[in-house]
Parts: C-alpha cells; structure tokens; sequence
C-alpha cells in the first residue's frame, strides 16, 4: 500500500493524502506520537480492522471518540453477525425504513445495528456496573466502564474478531481517551433513564469538565519529546474538544505548553462560513493550536476510504521501516526534480 501511495498518488486529494502519511511516518520514525479524534460512524464502518492493529502496533497514542464510537465498536464484538447490510439504501422509501424499524435494526448509511444482539445484549452487562458504582460509590470517566466490560466478556459472546476491535485493543494498552459528549449517544439515553428510575446517580460519571482536567497530564506525559500530533476524523466535538487543550494550557493555565506537532483532518465538509468541519488548520494558528511550523493536510475526502488506507500503509512502514523509508526518500525525490523542471522553464 506505500508503495502504491507512493506512485499513484501525486496530484490534488491523492497527494495530500500521500503528504499526510508520509509526515505521519516521518513524526513517528523521529520518536513522536500520534492523537487520533474520531467522530462520525466510524465503528459501526469497522475502521477497527486497521484501527486496533495500529494501536497495537504504537502508531496512534491517545484518542477522543464519540460515545457512538465507543459503544458501537463493542456492538461490532459482541453482535457482528447479527448486523444486517443495505447496499440499495439510496433507493429505500420511507416504508422500506419502517419496516427495518419494525425487524428491531437501526440503520446507520448501509449497514445496521441490531437492537437486541447489541444494544440490549450489552446492556445486561452495563447496567449492573453502573448499580454497583452507585452503591459503593465509585465514580469513574464513561469509557472506564467500557474499558471494563470488554476485557471482561466471555470469549463464547464475541461474535466479531477480537483483533478488529479497536475498544478492546485501546483497553489492553490503557490507551489516554477522552469520550467528551459522551451523553449523545444510545448508552447516554440508557443510563439516563436509569438515573431518572434511580436506579443509578448521575455522578457515578464523571464529567466532561474532569475529561479536560486530566487530558491536561495526559497531553503533557504525551508531548514529550517529539511531541504529539493530532489526526482527525470529521469534526464537531470529537476533535474541538481535545485540540483545545493547547490553548488551555496555555491561557487558562497560564503554563509553558508545546503546541501539536502536526495536523492532519479528513474530512467530506468543504470550507464554509462557521463550519469547524470545514475550517482550515490556518484558522487554528489565530486559535494558538497551531503554528505555521506545525505540518498540516487537509484531505477532502470519505474517511471510510483514505484512513484504513493510510492505516495499512503506515503498518507496512511499523513492520518493516527500512523499506519504507527508501520508497518516502525516492517519491520525494521524484517530486522534488518535478517541481525543478517546472521553475526551469
């Protein structure tokens, strides 16, 4: 897959691609790390199949995720074969959708989240935690409580490949996460309800304000040395969340803060007036994220197509980085003896 970026992709949204994993490989070959943000559907799309293996891999560090992200990577584990797809879903009638409505699926584009194989099936697990906590008083950030569960579950309920799964691998290595708006999702309405029943107390969880606060130490452990990039997906809260820590750090904190040592978003939102989606990284140097040294690419394009993509590519470099280093010198080179007959003329 480098190889094949590396000779195919030369103009437009293909050489911004390639640029994008090319400095990606170079932070990380020079001993920096990488912070991935992920909004959007992006479990339910299995990004997990070279998700989980990069995080095992170390090429991504630290992750902000939505709380559909979170659980339906786990819906993936335990429910896969009871997923339904929908290839023809641009030519579905309103009745077409009422009557996956009606066979307890939940769409999400061209796949489906099965009601009860995922949701209900983890909720059987999830619930009794929450009651515990609220006994004993424990109070624990959302995806601690995920993080729990899916190291916990029996192998004879996983229906998904452990290796796929981008939770658990995140869980074994106790990877830095942050779940901000983790309320807007299918468990937040669940747990929710059982606050509201008084089954369980709100504050078994901690807050999106505490999420800050200890994304405050785990950017300063993660900033050393090369310091830490930031990767991501789509916009919203997922990625405005965590790439403002620099500015707080910085303002609120009034404490010495590196800046992110590069940045890369893909994304489908073209720039628009107040679309974050569609801001470009010039406009996060006013912001102090950025600086006008900090690396940054802007791919305009599906994620569901470039990420497991760069992912692939950059696990090749992991596996074998001698070779991978050669064919990033040679592209170079090639580009760079393009641009030289072009400024001849």
């Amino acid at each position: 897959m480098l190889e094949f970026v590396a000779r195919n992709y030369r103009n437009f949204n293909a050489r911004a691609t390639r640029d994008a994993l090319f400095s990606y490989w170079d932070h990380i070959e020079s001993g920096g790390k990488m912070y991935w943000a992920v909004a959007g559907a992006m479990s339910s799309a299995q990004l997990g199949i070279t998700l989980a293996p990069a995080i095992r891999a170390g090429l991504i560090h630290g992750l902000s995720v939505t709380g559909a992200n979170l659980e339906e990577s786990l819906f993936r584990l335990v429910a896969h074969d009871a997923y339904k797809d929908f290839p023809d879903y641009r030519y579905f009638t309103k009745g077409d959708d009422t009557r996956i409505l009606k066979d307890r699926m939940r769409r999400v584009t061209d796949t489906s989240i099965p009601e009860d194989e995922a949701f209900r099936a983890v909720e059987t697990y999830l619930v009794p935690m929450w009651k515990r906590a609220s006994e004993c008083g424990d109070r624990r950030f959302w995806h601690e409580y995920f993080y729990e569960l899916v190291q916990a579950l029996p192998k004879r309920t996983l229906e998904g490949n452990p290796a796929e799964c981008w939770l658990l691998a995140a869980a074994e290595a106790n990877l830095p996460i942050v779940v901000p708006g983790h309320e807007d999702s299918t468990f937040g309405n669940i747990f929710a309800s059982h606050v509201k029943f008084g089954d369980c107390g709100a504050s078994i969880v901690k807050s999106g304000i505490e999420y800050m606060v200890k994304l405050y130490d785990d950017y300063r452990a993660l900033s050393t040395g090369k310091g830490i990039g930031f990767f991501q997906i789509g916009g919203g809260i997922a990625g405005d969340f965590p790439i403002c820590v620099v500015p707080s750090i910085k303002y609120d904190l009034e404490q010495r803060v590196k800046p992110w040592a590069y940045f890369c978003q893909i994304s489908d939102s073209t720039t628009s007036y107040g679309s974050y989606s569609g801001a470009t990284p010039n406009e996060k140097i006013t912001w102090d994220k950025l600086t006008e040294k900090t690396p940054m690419f802007v791919i305009e394009s599906d994620a569901t197509i470039v990420a497991p993509m760069i992912l692939t590519a950059l696990l090749e470099a992991k596996a074998n980085p001698k070779a991978a280093t050669a064919i990033i010198a040679k592209s170079r080179a090639e580009s760079k003896r393009s641009m030289a007959t072009v400024r001849g003329r």
